[in-house]
């Protein structure tokens, strides 16, 4: 067993490697201001009243609220709908609505004090919440101080905080009352506005730390905004009220937006979008113009840029990845609707990141891997269906890039006719079934079969690296993920639940040594990056093959190389080869498979798992060169974190964890997944795999 090299880059050098000297320079300047406050007296804390809307007012509009509200009404921008459209969408809802649940049962949920966080998991917060609480476990952060001098996780997990504040409960009362026509739904939004409001003064506490989580409430109010507009409880007075803490807020986004640029990732194209609505949406406010053109020169250049030609993201995440496609979607029906569409360039950028989506999702189930990290961001909660179903989102950026639809018609349409109106849901079909996916930019790769699918995830990165995963591999088979991604549970938990899921040994790949392919250098940073390397991706006689290696362990003083090959071998069955190469040592290795958690069966002369799953029976074999010399099975370790997986965030459920273990200075690892058991066998200086029927096999000279 051999260490890391001694000789590796240090992290300063590493970082000025991977991210440039600029990039370094900024973030110790901005470090240095915030500890220095300069910040603070760029962005003052203090009342709403300090802050009335006619600050922002140009002189052209009336301050006051019933002439703000007449001004309102004749010169406010399209938005994706209109009051008068409510009869014509209440005709589709019927459509999809289950007789229980649903957005009006959610509204009451709502109405009651329990809220939904993470679109997953309801909590009790009160009525109204505490703004400043996490409601899980009490922890509480101040509210007295500027956002300056509060830290994102002194008080548990700062996303516990933030959520009740992006507001995507707002959504919720929006789609109720477009059902049903209830007065309490808008009342009860305002009422909750208004609540956060006088708790919340401008720049204090740490609800206004993040400016892309400022970005999202923009969007939720502005839903709301449209949503009520014909309500009753909607008076000119709120309507101007909301009006000023939007405006409030774009200030806050802009004068921090250099930070979110630094990121590389969603934070600058999601508060980008913050200032190019606001200015869209209300070009009544001075700054309306810069902050509209500043965001749509940074929505343009962050789209090209983080967006790649293949159409996958630069965050290495499935759930990042719709993040990124609902902020677009936003923006280009908004930008149609008021006659300033987006470049072509950028247009065709996304429509290449839609068709990628399309292409890793489940057809069956509409899930898609639990690849990255997932910090359980829905920014559009505009439908019924289930956190994990992507096919919402995949419909309506099919349809928003002037695609056909995807998916037959069901409650996923619900996002569309919000966004894109009731017109494109008379789209076509698109015939046929899902394509695999080469995408060698992102490093995804797909092969499909006719019942299975596999996922692998082998990038040479451009961005930071999310999770060091390199290798990994997801299975599904009729619906059920039965290999499948850990997730990321918590950025900030008790150990072992700290952001630990993103290690390797929770992959469906191999460790060396008990060592991560890369090593954590802070909470959502690795390195050095490892770089993965496709050989092969193609078909011989219909069937798929995958090969590809990663450099994460040339680091160690005696390097290893990890190679894996992915072969479909026969209907709905795979075998997947790792072979590790080092050049002197002995090393340990261990490949890992977290699988579905169902009834099981081990069978141990063969080494077999067969699992009990919805679409029936489906056998895990494994196998090794020169020998194993250890197997184990772990299901929901409640002493550690093996043998789970988190859906969603904050959400943890059992999983099956299989890790076989070996030790040599070569070694090689056979997996053969299948509807029906396999065996692996060593004659003869040969590694047979057999399948059924018995005359189908694959052979490797062991020498």
């Amino acid at each position: 067993m051999t260490k890391p090299n001694k000789f590796r880059r240090p992290t300063l050098a590493q970082l000025i490697w991977h991210f440039g000297p600029g990039w370094v320079a900024f973030r110790t300047c901005y470090a240095l201001r915030l500890k220095l406050g300069c910040m603070r007296l760029r962005m003052p804390s203090g009342s709403w009243n300090r802050q009335p809307l006619s600050r922002f007012l140009s002189r052209r509009c009336p301050a006051d609220p019933d002439a703000y509200a007449r001004w309102r009404q004749d010169n406010s921008p399209r938005f994706f709908f209109r009051p008068e459209d409510r009869d014509l969408f209440r005709s589709w809802f019927s459509r999809w609505d289950l007789a229980e649940g649903g957005p009006v049962s959610d509204a009451i949920r709502i109405a009651g004090g329990e809220f939904p966080f993470f679109s997953r998991t309801w909590l009790a917060a009160g009525m109204p919440p505490d703004w400043h609480a996490n409601p899980l476990t009490g922890d509480k952060a101040p509210s007295n101080r500027h956002w300056t001098r509060t830290r994102e996780f002194a008080h548990g997990d700062i996303k516990f905080l933030w959520e009740l504040s992006r507001f995507g409960w707002a959504y919720t009362l929006v789609r109720a009352y477009w059902r049903d026509g209830d007065a309490r739904w808008p009342e009860l939004f305002w009422e909750l506005t208004e609540s956060w409001r006088e708790l919340n003064p401008p720049q204090r506490g740490v609800q206004w730390r993040c400016g892309q989580e400022i970005s999202f409430r923009i969007m939720a109010w502005c839903f709301a905004l449209y949503g009520f507009a014909d309500a009753a409880a909607s008076t000119p007075a709120r309507r101007a009220m909301l009006t000023q803490m939007i405006a409030v807020s774009a200030s806050r986004i802009a004068a921090n937006f250099r930070y979110a640029l630094s990121q590389r990732n969603n934070h600058g194209i999601s508060e980008a979008l913050g200032l190019w609505t606001v200015g869209t949406l209300f070009p009544e406010l001075k700054s309306a113009r810069c902050w509209e053109k500043r965001g749509r020169k940074w929505l343009e250049r962050l789209g090209l840029e983080l967006i790649y030609e293949d159409g996958s993201f630069a965050q290495h995440s499935t759930n990042y990845h719709r993040l990124m496609l609902h902020d677009y979607l936003w923006a280009f029906r908004l930008a149609e609707l008021n006659g300033r569409p987006f470049s072509p360039a950028l247009q065709d950028r996304v429509k290449a990141a839609a068709e990628f989506l399309y292409r890793i999702v489940d057809t069956v189930s509409g899930q898609a891997p639990n690849w990255g990290a997932n910090d359980g961001a829905l920014i559009l909660p505009l439908s019924s269906c289930d956190y994990r179903d992507y096919r919402p989102a995949v419909q309506s950026a099919a349809l928003a890039t002037g695609g056909a639809r995807r998916f037959a018609e069901g409650p996923w349409d619900e996002e569309s006719l919000w966004l894109l109106g009731p017109d494109a849901l008379s789209r076509p079909l698109e015939p046929g079934p899902t394509p695999s996916l080469t995408a060698d930019d992102g490093g995804c790769y797909t092969i499909r079969d006719r019942e299975s699918w596999v996922f692998i995830h082998c990038p040479q990165y451009r961005h930071r690296p999310g999770q060091a995963d390199l290798l990994h591999l997801d299975l599904w088979w009729r619906g059920s993920n039965v290999a499948l991604d850990p997730g990321s549970y918590s950025y900030n938990a008790p150990p072992p639940w700290d952001h630990g899921l993103g290690r390797t040994r929770h992959h469906n790949t191999v460790t060396v040594d008990e060592m991560d392919q890369m090593e954590r250098a802070g909470r959502f940073l690795w390195m050095p990056w490892a770089a993965g390397r496709t050989i092969r991706h193609e078909w011989v006689a219909s069937r798929g093959r995958w090969a590809g290696e990663h450099d994460g362990y040339q680091r160690l003083n005696d390097p290893v190389q990890h190679h894996r090959e992915v072969l479909q071998v026969g209907q709905d069955a795979w075998c997947v080869v790792d072979d590790l190469l080092a050049q002197e040592a002995t090393h340990r290795f261990e490949l890992g498979w977290l699988l579905a958690d169902a009834p099981y069966r081990w069978i141990e002369p063969d080494r077999a798992l067969e699992l009990d799953l919805p679409g029936g029976r489906y056998c895990v074999t494994v196998g090794a060169w020169p020998r194993l010399s250890a197997i184990s099975m772990v299901r929901a370790d409640p002493d550690s974190d093996r043998g789970w997986h988190s859906p969603a965030y904050g959400v943890r459920e059992p999983a099956l964890s299989l890790r076989i273990e070996g030790t040599a200075k070569r070694f090689r690892f056979v997996t053969l997944f299948g509807p029906e058991p396999g065996r692996i066998v060593l004659e003869d200086e040969m590694m047979r795999v057999i399948l059924p029927p018995a005359d189908f096999y694959l052979e490797w000279n062991l020498e």
